[in-house]
């Protein structure tokens, strides 16, 4: 009896050293050195993941973990999903992050001034995006509940955050939407005096301010420069309308090419060009909804040489800013052979 009593009292104390070494792994950092990506996969048990999880060395006392989680009714509420789990974390902060589905977000970006084009060609190279249209889409707007609609300019650049396995149609979809929201709120808080007839010609104008100059600080006057020029009826003669209207030419533009007559030669036609040409950030939406008021029709790059321009309200202004800006890049020309 003696020895019953013996072996009982060692089996406890065994039990309760083991349940102690359990309870105090699930405070403990896990062994890692380094983040680690982990997936857990749609319909899998908790147990399932412990085990994983202890393969790769990570967990050092799986049972334990399991039977916390059971405990407190959270095994069967671990998310799917991809999970970064950071040196430093403890099994009990790293369940809650599953049950709490916080899993890993991938990034798309789209750039200020991309084409339509340029942002299909970067979504196809994205490798967390999963591909799902053709390299050039005919019925892309058609795809995002706005048929009919041209899709140049009609998604906002920014950077958008998605789980793994969202398709290209879906991040597309959410870049839509947040240039309607940020269009919208633009048309509706608009200048008064704007010579705009709608939402739309807003776009074609910003992205024409888009393609012009990536200053800040310079955006306001660029746009009311050409809004000044279509309120008065002078033609845009924007030369990245022109390039647009072009298709895929390179190199510098030619005379010729301001003198061929199309649909996007703001140098031969009065007014907006039918689409807009760019995708147009948030900021030059905004500055083109509230222009600064300007006498400016003319402008030339600086000889600063900082991307800056100068403004001219009479063409013998910009004739004497023409002449500083060559003769500064013939200085430089010299300066370069000698």
């Amino acid at each position: 009896m003696r020895f019953i009593i013996v072996v009982c009292v060692l089996l406890l104390g065994s039990a309760a050293v083991a349940v102690w070494f359990g309870v105090r792994s699930l405070d403990e950092p896990l062994r890692l050195t380094a983040p680690e990506i982990f997936k857990v996969v749609p319909g899998a048990s908790f147990a399932r993941v412990a085990a994983e999880l202890a393969s790769r060395g990570v967990v050092a006392q799986p049972r334990a973990w399991v039977l916390y989680a059971r405990w407190k009714g959270l095994a069967a509420a671990v998310k799917a999903g991809e999970y970064e789990i950071q040196p430093g974390t403890t099994p009990r902060e790293l369940l809650m992050k599953m049950v709490n589905g916080q899993v890993l977000l991938h990034s798309f970006t789209i750039v200020d001034g991309w084409r339509v084009e340029d942002m299909l060609a970067a979504l196809r190279r994205n490798p967390d995006v999963s591909a799902t249209l053709s390299e050039k889409p005919a019925d892309l707007m058609d795809q995002l509940g706005s048929p009919g609609l041209y899709p140049e300019g009609q998604f906002l650049p920014e950077t958008y955050r998605f789980t793994a396995g969202t398709t290209d149609l879906e991040v597309l979809r959410q870049a839509h939407a947040a240039l309607t929201r940020e269009l919208d709120a633009a048309w509706r808080g608009r200048d008064a005096d704007l010579p705009l007839q709608n939402s739309y010609e807003l776009l074609i104008m910003a992205s024409i301010v888009q393609k012009e100059s990536g200053l800040p600080q310079e955006l306001p006057v660029i746009a009311g420069l050409y809004l000044h020029r279509l309120s008065i009826g002078m033609r845009l003669q924007a030369d990245p309308t022109v390039i647009y209207g072009l298709k895929g030419h390179e190199g510098e533009i030619r005379t010729v090419d301001l003198r061929t007559d199309g649909p996007y030669n703001s140098y031969t036609r009065t007014g907006l060009p039918p689409t807009p040409i760019a995708l147009a950030g948030a900021a030059v939406i905004r500055a083109t909804a509230h222009p600064q008021k300007t006498d400016a029709i003319y402008f030339v790059a600086s000889p600063k040489d900082d991307g800056s321009h100068v403004f001219s309200a009479t063409l013998e202004e910009q004739n004497a800013a023409v002449a500083r800006y060559l003769a500064h890049q013939r200085q430089k020309a010299a300066e370069v052979v000698h």
